[in-house]
């Protein structure tokens, strides 16, 4: 029986395989609590009457929808329910890893856009390699993650770019003159389409206000957005640019109405290195994104001493 007062002794004792399980439902439940967050079971609210339904395990509808994710990445990212929901009900998972001293903060975000799969691929295999493979750097990082900000588009059939209210989440962040320049941009210059509405009016949806919230929160000195599948890689915000991840090269593509680049790192005064992946439905091969990862970070190494991890606006 494990004692209250040592509840980690016994693991040393148990088999390799065994112990480690454990030891990611003790993480798992002691996120849980410190998030405040009910530790049994998994619900979401009813779209009809808000209502607590029992709902499918977060890694279970996940595994289910994304390519190149087995159960056990899922399972091993510890992901647990933020303080919000989507337009469904259904929790907007993050992980959060907090690092003795940080001075550093980073946010990880995926699955903007619900169709764009591989972005929350992605954004799983590089929380696997931020714990599994720490490199040095010039200040410990506090790492954030929210693999799948837009759960209802994601797991729709077909997968959809909008939220379940039919906005586009990338153009639904406050930035200045949102009320004239966002509703013209989309009449004017998208002709309307269906998959680019901005919205009714900035922060209308909870996904995007939930975003917003989390900045002013966590305050991350960068924030990465990982999307698809244009093949560059796009940057917002002071500092210098990295000039590639991997096979992606800086090509900026420029500044739009109620963009989260255009909100967070023009008006906010936070650098947002947006990676276009060059397929939504495939990832790339996993040494590839290893790459990517690892040239993040000797970027990130580079630009700490010239202002990255001063306070953002």
């Amino acid at each position: 029986m494990i004692s209250p007062l040592t509840p980690l002794a016994p693991l040393t004792r148990l088999p390799a395989a065994a112990g480690r399980r454990l030891r990611q439902r003790l993480t798992r439940l002691v996120l849980i609590a410190a998030c405040g967050l009910p530790a049994l079971g998994w619900t979401e609210k009813s779209p009809r009457n808000g209502a607590e339904r029992p709902a499918v395990p977060p890694c279970d509808e996940l595994v289910a929808h994304l390519p190149n994710v087995s159960a056990a990445l899922c399972r091993d990212a510890l992901l647990v329910p933020g303080p919000a929901r989507s337009v469904k009900g259904r929790s907007i998972l993050l992980r959060d890893m907090p690092s003795p001293d940080a001075k550093l903060r980073v946010l990880v975000l995926g699955g903007m856009h619900g169709d764009e799969l591989s972005s929350t691929s992605v954004a799983l295999h590089w929380l696997a390699l931020a714990q599994s493979q720490p490199m040095d750097l010039p200040q410990p990082v506090h790492w954030r993650f929210i693999p799948a900000l837009n759960p209802d588009g994601l797991t729709a059939r077909p997968p959809r770019r909008v939220n379940a209210n039919g906005v586009h989440l990338n153009r639904n962040f406050p930035t200045p003159r949102w009320d004239r320049e966002a509703p013209f941009y989309w009449e004017k210059r998208t002709r309307k389409d269906p998959r680019r509405w901005p919205g009714p009016r900035p922060l209308s949806e909870p996904e995007s206000r939930y975003l917003h919230d989390e900045m002013a929160r966590f305050k991350p000195h960068l924030i990465v957005s990982i999307h698809a599948p244009f093949g560059v890689l796009d940057f917002d915000g002071p500092s210098v640019p990295p000039a590639r991840l991997g096979r992606l090269y800086l090509d900026q593509v420029g500044i739009y109405p109620g963009s989260l680049g255009n909100y967070g790192g023009v008006h906010k005064g936070v650098p947002v290195v947006t990676v276009e992946l060059p397929n939504a439905q495939r990832t790339p091969l996993n040494a590839e994104m290893r790459q990517m990862w690892i040239d993040l970070l000797r970027w990130m190494s580079e630009r700490v001493n010239q202002g990255l991890g001063e306070h953002p606006r």
